[in-house]
This record gives C-alpha cells, sequence and structure tokens, in this order.
C-alpha cells in the first residue's frame, strides 16, 4: 500500500443513521445498521428520547429502574454478535408524556422543524470532533430534510434513506410536474384524469396517490416537511431505498438519471422473528399456536402501518365487513388510530366508494376461485423477493456498490 491510498482511503466507514421516529421507519432503519455493520462499518444509531422509551418498555425482561434510569442498550446484543453499532438518544423538546400524534401539527413545528435539527447538529458535530474511527457518512430518513445542510456544514457523505416503495418517493419527488399540470394544490379541485407525465411511471389515477398529495390544503407543516424533504434529498449524494429491484425497475431506473439511488430492500432478518435488536414500540403477543391451528391461507391480515389515522367510520365499516365475512383475521390496530384531530386523511369519497363492500371484497380475498389469480400473483412477487434476498440477489449487490461508491467519493474528497 503506498503513502497516497493510505492517506485517502478510510480505514473504516462510520455511520450516523437517524430514522424518522415511527414505528415503520424505526425497524427498516435499524436492519440497514445490522446490515451495513455486518459488512464493517461502524454505525452511531440514533432514536429519539421518546422512541428509546417506548421500545425499552415494551421490552418483557426490562425493570421500571432500568427504563427510568435509562441505562438499556437495545444495540446490546448486535455488539455481542460482533458489530460495531453505538446508541446515542436525542430530546425532540417535548416530554415523554407529550400526545404527539394528537398534537401533531405542534409536534411537527416545534419538534420535527424546529427542535430535533438543533440536537442532531450538536450530537453530529460532537462525533465528527471525537469519534474514533471518524464520522464520514450521515444516513437519515428522507423526511428528515435538515440533513443535506447538517451532511454538508462537516463535509460528510449525504444519503438519503427512503423506506417506502419506489413509485411514492417518484411521485414527491415530482412534486413539481403535479403542480405544473394541476394535480397538486388547490387548483387540482379532485380531477379525475389519469396522470400519465410522471418519468417511470405509467399511467396512475389521482385516487390511486398518496393522500398527502390529493389533498386541497397544502400549507398545513406535514406538507411544508414534504416539501422540505423533496427538494432536500435532491441534494443528497446517494439515495437508498427499502425495495426490490426488480419490482420497481422503472421509477428506480428514472431517477438514477438525476443521481445515484439503490434499492437495497427489503430490509429484515431472514428469520424475521428473532432480530438483535429490538424494534416494538408494544409488547408483542405472540400468536403462533393459534396461527398454527388454521388452515394455510385462510387468515387476512390486517395493518394501517404506525402513522396514518382513519375516521372512526372507516373503522366501523371494515369491522362489521370482517364480522359479515366470518373469516380468520388478525387486524394490527393502534390505539391512537382514531384520536387524531384531522379523522379523514383518506382521499375524498373513499369511504362512500368502500361502503357495503368490504364483507365482498374480504371474501373474494379469502375465498373461491375469484382469489386465485390474487394468489398467482402474489406467488410471483414472493418469488422475486426470495431471489433478491439470496447471497446473490439484487440486495447484495446494490448494497456492495453502494458501500463501494461511498468510498469512492470518501475518497475523491480526501484527495481534493
Amino acid at each position: 500500500m503506498d503513502a497516497k491510498e493510505t492517506t485517502t482511503t478510510p480505514k473504516a466507514l462510520h455511520a450516523v443513521v437517524f430514522p424518522i421516529p415511527l414505528q415503520g421507519h424505526v425497524i427498516p432503519a435499524v436492519h440497514l445498521a445490522i446490515k451495513l455493520a455486518s459488512k464493517g462499518f461502524t454505525i452511531t444509531f440514533v432514536n429519539t428520547q421518546v422512541i428509546h422509551h417506548h421500545i425499552t418498555k415494551s421490552l418483557p425482561s426490562t425493570s421500571q429502574n432500568d427504563i427510568d434510569n435509562n441505562v438499556v442498550d437495545i444495540f446490546a446484543g448486535a455488539r455481542e454478535a460482533g458489530m460495531d453499532i453505538r446508541y446515542q438518544t436525542v430530546s425532540d423538546g417535548f416530554p415523554l408524556s407529550f400526545y404527539r400524534m394528537l398534537n401533531h401539527e405542534r409536534y411537527l413545528l416545534e419538534g420535527h422543524m424546529g427542535y430535533l435539527p438543533v440536537q442532531m447538529d450538536k450530537l453530529v458535530g460532537h462525533l465528527v470532533e471525537s469519534a474514533d474511527p471518524p464520522v464520514s457518512v450521515l444516513i437519515a430518513d428522507t423526511f428528515h430534510y435538515w440533513q443535506t445542510t447538517l451532511a454538508k456544514k462537516y463535509d460528510l457523505i449525504s444519503v438519503s434513506f427512503w423506506t417506502e416503495p419506489a413509485l411514492v418517493f417518484s411521485l414527491y419527488y415530482h412534486l413539481d410536474l403535479l403542480k405544473m399540470n394541476g394535480h397538486y394544490g388547490a387548483s387540482h379541485n379532485n380531477r379525475e384524469d389519469i396522470i400519465g407525465y410522471i418519468p417511470g411511471i405509467k399511467a396512475i389515477e389521482p385516487n390511486d396517490m398518496p393522500s398527502y398529495i390529493r389533498e386541497l390544503d397544502v400549507s398545513t407543516n406535514m406538507h411544508r416537511v414534504i416539501n422540505n424533504a423533496f427538494e432536500s434529498v435532491k441534494r443528497a449524494d446517494i439515495i437508498l431505498c427499502n425495495t426490490v429491484h426488480e419490482l420497481e425497475f422503472e421509477p428506480i431506473s428514472a431517477i438514477q438519471e438525476r443521481q445515484p439511488m439503490f434499492a437495497i430492500g427489503p430490509l429484515f432478518p431472514s428469520s424475521f422473528t428473532n432480530s438483535l435488536v429490538p424494534t416494538s414500540f408494544k409488547p408483542e403477543l405472540d400468536c403462533t399456536k393459534w396461527l398454527n391451528s388454521k388452515l394455510p391461507k385462510s387468515v387476512l391480515y390486517i395493518s394501517f402501518g404506525s402513522f396514518v389515522p382513519c375516521g372512526k367510520e372507516e373503522i366501523d365499516e371494515i369491522a362489521h365487513g370482517l364480522v359479515l365475512s366470518k373469516v380468520n383475521f388478525i387486524w394490527v390496530l393502534r390505539p391512537d388510530a382514531t384520536s387524531y384531530e384531522e379523522p379523514y386523511v383518506l382521499p375524498n369519497g373513499f369511504e362512500n366508494e368502500v361502503k357495503g363492500r368490504v364483507a365482498k371484497k374480504i371474501n373474494n380475498l379469502i375465498c373461491e376461485k375469484s382469489s386465485d389469480e390474487l394468489r398467482v400473483k402474489i406467488t410471483k412477487v414472493k418469488e422475486i423477493i426470495k431471489n433478491s434476498s439470496a447471497q446473490d440477489g439484487s440486495l447484495e449487490k446494490n448494497l456492495c456498490q453502494f458501500i463501494r461508491d461511498v468510498k469512492t467519493k470518501i475518497s475523491g474528497r480526501s484527495t481534493m
């Protein structure tokens, strides 16, 4: 190894990873951290204090004294497995008792857009000065729109991590086109014409777009976050997406024409239920015995995710449909699913459209020959995901290419 290579090649890559404090964002970020650490990265993983509190409180073996004294390190198991993953928490500016979902607009303004960026600036600055090996990469959820500014300030590689499908990313990425064509903001006035001008996306109906794009009022704090995030992401050095390349080749290729993007999904442990790192915000219930008592492919799984609230009418309609369908089901329903101050975030007219059809749809999914075509498609998708997750699959290849690109960018900056 010559002198030049010694000075330009980092001895180890050290990345700070910071997800959005929501269940569906923390889980893939944790598994991304594990993937990178298993390939030699040093990782400093950052959670907000409230998320750390929820996770530790959900652990059955954790005492109240340990929770109160904040001594639980959720990455201890990963380090015992030989990975260099360090753990930090930051405050979002609110006490643990503050109801963030019920006061979401205030939380976004004062916490997400105000307090958190300042705290992360202090933490990253401290790590840049003192960490060994030196921090070289900042991997933050795309909705942390301040990440590119922070990365530039400390001369770090900026990596934007998107946890949803690439198609959804592309729609947000091209908000300027949607606005120009009258499909975003008050001007769209519930238009129903087909959208066929987004690069890499085949014709899509307005009803199939994310609800935040369809809303008439785009002046909320959530919309400010979205708009800022997708201006910022265009300045990121690299975009990582928790999706499967083979399933979303076209939207990924369209983004890659503008900046580097890698599909590195699906991000979950091979055993799925046996992770090195706890990530659940609530105590888990083991349904295995009950599931084993049911016929294969006879149980319907329902989940609304970790953020989007629903109106009471929607919950009632689905509940009645489940009763009428008489199918076996597991329904994961958050305690705050209907307590948000804006009860209707799904597209306008959704409830009227589905009213009275839930039971029929459920039976179509589970019973009779009408589900055969869907099951064939699901089987094909499962096979694609299985192949992408294999040792020689697209996930591994894209992750290795991402690491090579990061090293190249770091070496390039060192020689400037």
